[in-house]
């Protein structure tokens, strides 16, 4: 054993052990998986990325499908990255900037904020993107085409994406090394709270070939209260397995169980028209 920031860490893992510890969890063969993971807190495992994806799929079985969002915050500027990257630059700079800023393409665009895992997933060969320029999501699988397909530009996480398939499909979601304040499936329950804050997006897609800034009115996602809503979920008796995978805290529970408790949890605890800070 050895010790990093202070946690036992185990030297690097071989892919079978990593399927083994991921089956222990209680992923379902044939189900579908929504996995969110941070690759440095599950440690080395022998064959970097490419032996994680292997190892999920091998825990999900030939029928399984495996699912990771995909999000391009990079194209917007709206989004709190791009406020995050101006900070200090002058009126110039800024122009320069949003000159530079890529046009959304499913099939290229690289999903730097959401990890090695997502790319990963999203360039394997088989793998099929959905279509928002923002909040996409990819997936391998024999159900890929119905969790992808039909993402409307116009939805970031609501009933016209992923999630709400996911939700349909009874899809189960991992949490690997990370906490509840990355579970976007909490995200679907905000469609579902009435009287929803709205708010204006704008981003950079490509229409006929042509570099365009796209404009849009969506809900105002907030997962600031995701951590707190994460520790609601699993003290209400819901069947949430936790279990270590390589170095890892990993948790693994139902979609449905967790927008179904976030719904509730919300209007108890969320103000009317409450908006993202």
């Amino acid at each position: 054993m050895h010790k990093l920031d202070g946690r036992p860490h185990r030297p690097a893992i071989g892919e079978e052990v990593l399927t083994d510890e991921l089956r222990a969890l209680g992923i379902r063969p044939g189900g579908v998986l929504v996995a969110h993971a941070s690759l440095r807190s599950l440690g080395p495992v022998h064959g970097t990325s490419r032996a994680v994806v292997r190892a999920l799929r091998a825990a999900l079985g030939p029928q399984g499908t495996l699912v990771v969002p995909t999000f391009t915050p990079e194209n917007s500027d709206t989004s709190l990255f791009y406020r995050r990257r101006i900070q200090g630059l002058t009126e110039r700079q800024v122009a320069e900037l949003r000159s530079t800023m890529p046009p959304y393409d499913r099939r290229r665009t690289p999903a730097l904020s959401t990890g090695r895992l997502a790319e990963e997933v999203r360039t394997h060969p088989e793998a099929l993107r959905s279509d928002h320029p923002q909040t996409s999501f990819a997936a391998v699988g024999p159900l890929s085409h119905r969790i992808v397909s039909g993402h409307s530009r116009g939805c970031h996480l609501g009933e016209c994406s992923p999630l709400a398939r996911l939700y349909e499909e009874g899809a189960q979601v991992l949490l690997l090394g990370v906490g509840f304040a990355s579970c976007t499936a909490f995200h679907l329950a905000e469609y579902r709270m009435p009287e929803q804050p709205m708010q204006g997006y704008h981003c950079v897609i490509r229409v006929r070939g042509e570099r365009t800034w796209w404009s849009y009115t969506d809900v105002a996602l907030d997962d600031s209260d995701f951590a707190v809503l994460g520790a609601s979920f699993e003290r209400s008796g819901a069947p949430v397995a936790t279990d270590r995978a390589g170095s890892a805290d990993a948790r693994v529970f139902g979609v449905r169980d967790a927008v179904d408790h976030a719904v509730t949890w919300m209007a108890s605890h969320r103000r009317p028209g409450r908006r993202q800070g």
